[in-house]
């Protein structure tokens, strides 16, 4: 957590992600050795196709009002194992990886107890707001409710999860509906995008048969075609 984080997290100060804040990509030191060529998955990740910008077309993308966003993180009723550092650093980091469309986004703490600010868009844990799902973006109330019955599931059901990935994947997906994504994408690997249509129809994959080679095939962080969508829309 950065010290700009850490004080916001001590008193709601408000730590901006814009494009001028992005760091810079990781640059591996030289061992000597020929790095490991990409995966299928890390491509699609990486780079967005000409065509590939398809949707469900279950919902209709619309431009967002203003260039800056606050979104301001309550930890009241978080899972014990999910310290308040911990979870203001994935925030953080959503939010960081979506200003790469040229938005600004701003994450500040509310202490607890506290009521947010109101014009930010409130991060909270409530069963009732996630309606037992991991996550849910109500956009209207401006709130992104996660839900800490089914997070507990999950470590009861399977201890060894890594919780924290879908937990970064689950704000990351809900970031992206404030940010005026409405429709879900059909690249499997999108952080915007759903599996299945609940029709039999699957979402796309460049080859099919790296389907089941990781536990989690969507990014937990916005793709490519994730940001080109959401540039698109916010020009």
């Amino acid at each position: 957590m950065t010290a700009a984080a850490a004080a916001a997290a001590r008193g709601g100060a408000a730590l901006v992600l814009g494009p001028s804040t992005a760091r810079a990509p990781f640059v591996p030191p030289d061992t000597g050795k020929t790095p490991a060529a990409p995966s299928v998955r890390d491509q699609e990740i990486a780079e967005c196709r000409p065509g590939e910008l398809q949707t469900w077309g279950d919902g209709r993308d619309h431009p967002i009002a203003a260039r800056t966003l606050r979104f301001a993180y309550r930890h009241d009723n978080a899972p014990p194992w999910f310290s308040e550092a911990q979870v203001m650093a994935l925030v953080t980091r959503s939010a960081q990886a979506w200003s790469a469309c040229g938005l600004k986004l701003a994450v500040i703490a509310v202490p607890r107890g506290q009521a947010p600010p109101e014009d930010a868009i409130q991060i909270l844990w409530s069963d009732v707001g996630s309606r037992g799902q991991f996550a849910l973006a109500n956009v209207g109330a401006r709130s992104l409710s996660i839900g800490p019955a089914l997070f507990a599931l999950l470590r009861e059901r399977n201890p060894r999860h890594p919780a924290a990935q879908t937990l970064q994947m689950v704000l990351s997906h809900e970031m992206g509906h404030f940010l005026g994504l409405m429709a879900h994408s059909k690249r499997c690997v999108d952080t915007m995008s759903y599996y299945d249509n609940g029709k039999g129809e699957r979402c796309a994959l460049r080859d099919p048969k790296a389907w089941g080679s990781v536990v989690e095939y969507r990014s937990a962080l916005p793709t490519a075609c994730d940001i080109e969508r959401c540039r698109a829309l916010n020009r």
